[in-house]
């Protein structure tokens, strides 16, 4: 499963470090919305479509060391669990299902959030870190696999976004596309979504559909 806009809703957090950062540096800061089209590539990717066009090589990595600092001790500020996930993870794991979290989002963050919230119910959780290919390349979703000794015809990726169902594709799994992450329906159709869900507890039932 992704994390940002599929199991949590931390699209404020990471706007409030990004906005921090740019202001640090003297750069214009962004807005919400903005923000929401840039997620989804790793934070890497976001601080660069945040910064202003031809920024100085230099000048960005400086922007993006203070998100990276600021993001890791912030993380949790207004970051919450969409409505329905706990018990829509219980669910699964009660069916005897393994679950694992594959996320863009910088290791260390993904180890505090799933401190918090998923050490219950998830068994495992990639972030990015070295050597291994983000989203979406398949890297991320064959290590998850290869952790939980499960093989990719045995298995389904959720998410809610374009990157997620590239990743799918890449993985050679099939897709569930939730609606109340950071991208709408008609995006997601647009970009080969054919099973879209509006509640988390559909998840379970699509899965044994």
């Amino acid at each position: 499963m992704d994390l940002d806009g599929t199991l949590l809703d931390t699209l404020e957090d990471l706007a409030d470090a990004a906005n921090w950062a740019l202001h640090r540096n003297g750069l214009p800061q962004r807005s919400i919305d903005e923000v929401r089209q840039f997620v989804g590539n790793g934070v890497r990717r976001l601080m660069l479509r945040a910064v202003p066009e031809a920024t100085a090589d230099e000048l960005f990595e400086r922007v993006f060391a203070d998100f990276k600092s600021y993001y890791v001790d912030h993380c949790q500020i207004k970051t919450r669990l969409y409505d329905g996930i706990p018990e829509m993870l219980l669910a699964l794991k009660d069916k005897g299902l393994r679950l694992a979290i594959v996320s863009n989002k910088l290791q260390e963050g993904v180890d505090e959030l799933y401190e918090r919230y998923f050490r219950d119910t998830v068994e495992v959780a990639i972030g990015e870190r070295p050597g291994v290919q983000r989203k979406p390349a398949p890297d991320m979703v064959r290590l998850a696999l290869q952790e939980l000794e499960v093989a990719a015809g045995d298995a389904v990726y959720v998410g809610d976004s374009d990157v997620d169902l590239q990743t799918a594709r890449n993985s050679g799994l099939p897709c569930i596309s939730v609606l109340w992450g950071f991208r709408d329906r008609q995006f997601l159709l647009d970009h080969g979504a054919t099973t879209l869900i509006a509640r988390p507890a559909d998840i379970l039932q699509e899965i044994e559909n």
